[in-house]
């Protein structure tokens, strides 16, 4: 067995930049990638979980459709027919940079949980806060703004975690349609130099230390939401 040689991650790698400077870069275009797509998650995760519960049967409908499509189909196969296929039928979007149809391939396929935790947490609080929230004059928007989601979002904020989470360790897939991420890095990076053990090594704390700085920051999220509401709830 080779002694380990960190060293190399100072070398230069043929481009006029360091092995260290490569794998910086790669582990920006991967949060670059993660946290656009958490914020497209978050955002029609929300409103497709929100259409799951409402009265109406159409928008129950479109929900469910959305929410089974994007959950049943492995990730891998959507980022190939985002970055191959729906260029190939709309003309208008060859000129988006691959990286944004990455982004819209992950925000959707991790919408679907998203959706399923905000139906689950919807459904969580007592009918009778709907009904209250109506009986007071709310429209059905305004419910869910300032009676049902406030609450659903304290419910769910720890599955959601988990799905933040995850979207860092999903965005390696994108290194199959040529995404310099961290996890392309370390393919190449390891076939340059045969030194393997040292670069995923690396590659694998910089994951580490993404999701981790996820779970905490959720955390002191999950704490401040949880003292507003107990100071809330004793005025």
């Amino acid at each position: 067995m080779q002694p380990w040689y960190w060293q190399i991650f100072l070398q230069d790698n043929g481009s006029g930049q360091t092995y260290l400077r490569w794998l910086l870069s790669a582990w920006a275009w991967t949060l670059s990638v993660a946290l656009l797509a958490l914020l497209l998650a978050l955002a029609s995760g929300i409103l497709v979980g929100i259409l799951r519960t409402t009265p109406s049967r159409a928008l129950v409908t479109v929900g469910n459709v959305w929410t089974e499509l994007f959950r049943n189909v492995p990730l891998l196969v959507q980022i190939f027919v985002w970055y191959h296929v729906v260029p190939s039928v709309f003309p208008s979007l060859r000129a988006v940079p691959g990286f944004l149809l990455v982004v819209t391939a992950l925000g959707f396929f991790t919408s679907a949980r998203v959706a399923e935790q905000v139906k689950a947490g919807i459904q969580a609080i007592p009918t009778g806060q709907r009904y209250a929230g109506l009986a007071m004059g709310l429209t059905l928007v305004q419910t869910y703004r300032y009676v049902l989601l406030p609450t659903a979002i304290r419910i769910v904020i720890p599955p959601l975690t988990s799905e933040a989470m995850n979207i860092i360790k999903n965005s390696s897939v994108a290194f199959a349609v040529g995404i310099s991420e961290l996890t392309m890095f370390a393919i190449q990076a390891q076939e340059e130099t045969a030194r393997g053990i040292e670069i995923y090594l690396a590659v694998t704390g910089l994951y580490f230390i993404s999701a981790f700085a996820i779970n905490r920051m959720a955390l002191v999220l999950e704490n401040r939401i949880s003292v507003a509401h107990r100071r809330g709830a004793s005025l």
